[in-house]
């Protein structure tokens, strides 16, 4: 693939980022994932920062991270990203990570919309912000991200969490890495000794807020190792996130 907008981050995996294999987790890459976006939105004078003075912000509601391997403690990696296309309200990140030989270890794609914090409700993407980012209209992941994933109604695992303000991100909601360790945590140890996460689709509906208890539902699927999940808050109908996992063995 050529490229011709794009922004670059590299980062070296750090001991308290491996699991017990010496590998990064899934929310680990989740985190570098962010922090890109974050440094893109840095580079063009409009940091995250900068728009919260502002009480505005950007929130993931669906997208879908594919690795074909982990990366090891200390080894480097790059992560290149840019926006394939952008509308009124919202915008497809799209992500592609590679190791110290330039091979391609995994890739991402996100739907983010622009938001009024204390409205809770999207607004128009400033117009500097459109003129300044990078646009290139090719795709990391050739995927329908706003398809709807059904929730679970018949659980085979379940965890309950309570929401702490530890979870909670800067635009006051539960940050989208919080929802991915949820999930793991409700699939069965003997998958998650096993089997690496190669795929995630995921779908966020609905706050959940500082307080609230959590129920992470799974729900086994007919291809061996891959699960449909739900997070919803208990006590309530209110589904905050729905999605679908892979497994493959390491």
């Amino acid at each position: 693939m050529i490229f011709d907008n794009y922004f670059d981050r590299q980062f070296e995996l750090r001991y308290f980022e491996m699991n017990n294999k010496g590998l990064a987790r899934p929310t680990t890459i989740l985190a570098l994932l962010e922090e890109t976006a974050a440094e893109h939105s840095h580079s063009i004078g409009h940091s995250l920062f900068d728009l919260l003075e502002k009480n505005v912000g950007w929130v993931l509601v669906s997208g879908v991270l594919q690795m074909n391997r982990y990366p090891n403690y200390r080894e480097k990696i790059t992560i290149r990203t840019w926006l394939s296309h952008y509308s009124f309200i919202k915008g497809y990140r799209e992500n592609i990570i590679y190791d110290e030989n330039n091979n391609i270890i995994g890739s991402a794609k996100g739907l983010w919309v622009f938001f009024d914090i204390d409205k809770r409700k999207p607004i128009p993407i400033f117009n500097e912000i459109k003129e300044k980012w990078s646009l290139l209209n090719k795709h990391a992941i050739n995927r329908n991200i706003k398809q709807k994933i059904i929730a679970v109604e018949s659980p085979h695992h379940t965890k309950q969490f309570r929401v702490n303000r530890y979870d909670t991100d800067s635009n006051k909601h539960v940050n989208n890495i919080r929802y991915l360790q949820w999930v793991i945590e409700s699939i069965p140890e003997e998958v998650t000794d096993n089997y690496f996460l190669h795929e995630i689709d995921g779908r966020f509906i609905a706050e959940a807020k500082f307080g609230d208890t959590i129920l992470s539902l799974t729900q086994g699927l007919e291809t061996k190792n891959s699960f449909a999940h739900t997070i919803k808050i208990k006590g309530s109908d209110t589904i905050c996130a729905t999605a679908k996992t892979l497994w493959k063995p390491y």
